[in-house]
Formats: C-alpha cells, sequence, structure tokens
C-alpha cells in the first residue's frame, strides 16, 4: 500500500472511530439525566446511583489497558470485532432489568465489550499518524467524544420522554454497524506478544471497587481491606514477569508528572456532566427532557470546536490549549458556583465554557503525555494513560455522590443567597475550581521542567 493509499485510509479510520466514539460516550454520560428517575424508582441513595457511572468506569478502565496489551498479540480488528459484539450483548441484559443490581450487572458488561473503543482511539493516532499531524487526529478523537456527550442528554431526554428510560440500552447496539468499516481501514499489524497480566488486573480492579464503595458506604473496614489488596498489586506490579502496569514507566518523570495532572484534570471534567443534571432536576425541578436542552447547547458547540482545538495544539502548543481550557473551565466553575440553582438558561450558557474547556484540556494532555514516551513506550504508556483516566472518573463520580447524599449544607462558600438545597452544589464548583487552579500551576511547573534550559539543569543535577 502506497503512502497516499495508507493517509487516505488512516483519516476514514480516524472517522469510524469517531462515529464510534459518539456511541460509546453516549452510553457512558446519557444515564446521568435519568439518575434521578432510576433513584426514585429503585430508591436508592445519590452515591448509590452514581454507581452506574462508577461501576462503568471501574471496568471500562480495566478493559482498556487489557484491550491495549492485547492488541500487542492480536488484531486490532478482531478485537474490535468481539468487544462490540459484547457490548451489544450487555445492552440487552439491559433492557431487560427489573432489579437496580441486573441494572449494575448490564452496565459491567457493557464496560467489558465498550473498553475495546478508548483502547483503540488511544493506538490508532499514534499507530497511523505522525507527532506532527497527531494533534488534529486527537482533535478527531474529541470530536466524537464531544459529540457524544452532546448528544447523549437530548437523546436521553427524547428517549425518556416517549418511552422507558430502558431503551437508551438499545442505543448501544448501532456500532455494530460499522464493524464492517473497522475490518476494511484497519490492517493486520500487531505488536511482539506478551503476556498479560490478568492477577494483577484483577487485584487492580478489586483495590478501585473496593476503595470507591468504601467512599459511597463510608466503611472504614471496606478501605482498609482495600488497602491491603493494594498493596498485594504493589507486590505484583513489582515481582511479575510482566506485570498489568510497567513500573519502568515512572522512571520517565516527565510521563509520571504529566499523568498525575491528567489525573485531577479528567477527575474534574467529569464533576460538570455528573453535577449539572442533579441540580437541573434537584433544585431547578426539569424534567429529563429540558436537561437535555439544556445541557445540549454546551456540549454541541464543543463537539463542533474540537479539531480547532487540535489545530491550536499543532500550531501554538499544548501549553497554550492548556491556558486557554483552564480559564474557560474557571469562567464555568466560579459563575456556577455563585448562581447555581437560578434561571436554566442562564445555566445553559455558563455550561458553555465548561465544556468546551473541558474538550481542549484533554485534547492538550493526550498530545501532552503521548510525547513524553518513546515509540516502544506509546502503547503501554498511553493505555496507562486510558486507565488512570477512567479512574479518576470513578473517583470524582464517588465523592460526589457521597457529598450530595447529604443534600444540604451548613457551610457556605458562596455569599449569595441560595435555595437551600444549592449550596451544597455551590460549594463543589468552588472545590472544582480551586482544582483547576492548581493543574494550572502543575502544567506551569511541567513546562518548565521539560522545556530545554530545564532538561539541561536536571541534567547538572543528575550528574549526566
Amino acid at each position: 500500500m502506497d503512502n497516499v493509499q495508507a493517509r487516505s485510509n488512516a483519516d476514514k479510520l480516524m472517522l469510524v472511530l469517531a462515529f464510534t466514539l459518539v456511541f460509546s460516550v453516549m452510553n457512558a454520560t446519557m444515564f446521568n439525566v435519568v439518575m434521578p428517575i432510576i433513584r426514585e424508582e429503585f430508591g436508592v441513595s445519590a452515591s448509590q446511583v452514581s454507581w452506574l457511572l462508577t461501576a462503568y468506569m471501574i471496568v471500562y478502565a480495566i478493559g482498556s489497558v487489557a484491550f491495549g496489551k492485547l492488541a500487542d498479540k492480536y488484531r486490532l480488528k478482531d478485537l474490535l470485532t468481539f468487544g462490540l459484539i459484547f457490548f451489544a450483548l450487555g445492552s440487552i441484559v439491559g433492557l431487560v432489568a427489573t432489579h437496580y443490581w441486573m441494572i449494575i450487572l448490564a452496565r459491567v458488561l457493557q464496560a467489558a465489550g465498550a473498553s475495546v473503543i478508548p483502547a483503540t482511539a488511544m493506538i490508532v493516532p499514534v499507530r497511523y499518524f505522525p507527532p506532527e499531524k497527531r494533534g488534529r487526529a486527537l482533535g478527531t478523537v474529541a470530536t466524537g467524544l464531544a459529540l457524544g456527550t452532546a448528544l447523549a442528554p437530548i437523546v436521553s431526554g427524547l428517549i425518556t420522554g416517549f418511552a422507558s428510560w430502558r431503551f437508551l440500552f438499545l442505543l448501544s447496539v448501532l456500532p455494530l454497524l460499522v464493524l464492517p468499516f473497522f475490518r476494511k481501514y484497519l490492517d493486520d499489524q500487531t505488536g511482539a506478544a506478551k503476556k498479560i497480566d490478568f492477577i494483577g488486573g484483577l487485584l487492580l480492579g478489586v483495590t478501585v471497587a473496593l476503595l470507591l464503595m468504601a467512599i459511597s458506604m463510608g466503611n472504614w473496614l471496606l478501605a482498609l481491606i482495600g488497602a491491603g489488596v493494594l498493596i498485594l498489586f504493589i507486590i505484583r506490579v513489582r515481582t511479575a514477569e510482566e506485570p498489568f502496569i510497567q513500573p519502568a514507566l515512572f522512571k520517565n518523570k516527565l510521563y509520571s508528572y504529566g499523568l498525575f495532572i491528567a489525573f485531577l484534570a479528567t477527575g474534574m471534567n467529569f464533576g460538570l456532566p455528573f453535577l449539572a443534571p442533579q441540580f437541573l432536576s434537584g433544585v431547578n425541578q426539569l424534567s429529563p427532557a429540558m436537561i437535555g436542552l439544556i445541557m445540549f447547547p454546551a456540549a454541541i458547540i464543543s463537539a463542533f470546536m474540537g479539531r480547532q482545538g487540535g489545530k491550536l495544539a499543532d500550531e501554538r502548543g499544548n501549553a497554550f490549549l492548556v491556558y486557554t481550557a483552564v480559564g474557560l473551565i474557571l469562567v464555568c466553575f466560579i459563575t456556577l458556583s455563585i448562581f447555581v440553582g437560578l434561571s436554566p438558561y442562564l445555566i445553559m450558557f455558563l455550561l458553555v465554557f465548561g465544556n468546551l474547556g473541558q474538550t481542549f484540556l484533554q485534547i492538550a494532555m493526550s498530545n501532552t503525555i503521548s510525547r513524553t514516551l518513546t515509540k516502544d513506550q506509546v502503547g503501554v504508556g498511553m493505555g496507562l494513560f486510558s486507565l488512570l483516566n477512567f479512574i479518576a472518573g470513578a473517583v470524582t463520580t464517588s465523592v460526589i455522590g457521597k457529598m450530595l447524599d447529604v443534600g444540604s449544607s451548613s457551610f457556605h462558600l458562596n455569599p449569595f443567597a441560595l435555595k437551600d438545597n444549592a449550596y451544597v452544589y455551590s460549594n463543589i464548583f468552588f472545590v472544582l475550581a480551586g482544582v483547576a487552579v492548581m493543574i494550572m500551576v502543575l502544567y506551569t511547573l511541567q513546562s518548565r521542567i521539560s522545556s530545554p534550559g530545564g532538561l539541561n539543569k536536571r541534567l547538572k543535577v543528575s550528574g549526566k
């Protein structure tokens, strides 16, 4: 295959991948809009209903790394075939579920199959595009993610308005339509086959699940057990021949530092789509259909601006995109902290800043971290990046869900008069704004370290 044909296939592959990501993200986020309905129907708390997203993210995280490792042994097109079929089967379980535990089971099964999609989204831009064009490829990925986020609330609201929320599960069958295109445009390339540490992956999954359950249930015993399993996982990583997470990666200080910043950024980003439906329902008393309409403009604008964000990363640098993103996010979080519970149309306007900032920040961090890795580290390194992203999302939703269980707050960071049940949301947004400032400071420090002068300084200190 000549270079022109290869580039053409790579571009077409990115479009197919973006389409698939739309449904993957929709499946993860469209249940946010109906969480208040599910919470009422099954009589569960805010922290318990957050497991609709938390359980999905835990399995999604572990699965994305597992599929990334399997891509070294098997063709990516075959892994996608298995994953998308399993994704659809999990949806059928959700459609016929009659108990809350069955809904959680369906989400876990969906995540086990859908986790092939983020693994593919991390591998394809790196494998098929050179570094100087990777920003645009990542921009296409971000467009798919943002478009899925945009469509999720409106589709969720419309379906819930005309039928049961259970029919949301049927949308996850649609990615099967693009499976023939994946098989056409993906090549037969595999990496060097290695053993997969399923024991390590299981220990990591159990650790995260136990610690998040400890948070949501306020159970110190679960926290202690989780800490014990974490110790076993660390021992496993240090002794296994091919550990689930490669400890050698952390010798790359810029990569490790970038992972920490990305963990904070992703956790912060998950706060907004989880919180918005909660306060629009609980404080503004909006229906799922109206919540979808309020959230739609911000998400669709972010979707169309995704590729522009990728171009900015290529042309102006990742730092410029990070500072722009954090500025937009701060405008959103600070104003939401002040005005939460007021006019839904004001909220609709403010969400534009937050969604756009989150999209830009995601592109910038993906691009930044990919450039800290050598060619032989890219697969494992970006897989770990993806893993920590989803764990960050699971942690955020679990912690915020527990905070929402309180229902109100006697501690008011906002001096303005709000409805009693709005103060807890106001406080959370204020804290998230503080996290945004921390991300900007940490990224500035990383940029100085990674600059030529900073690198020379580090080499002198290390004596090299």
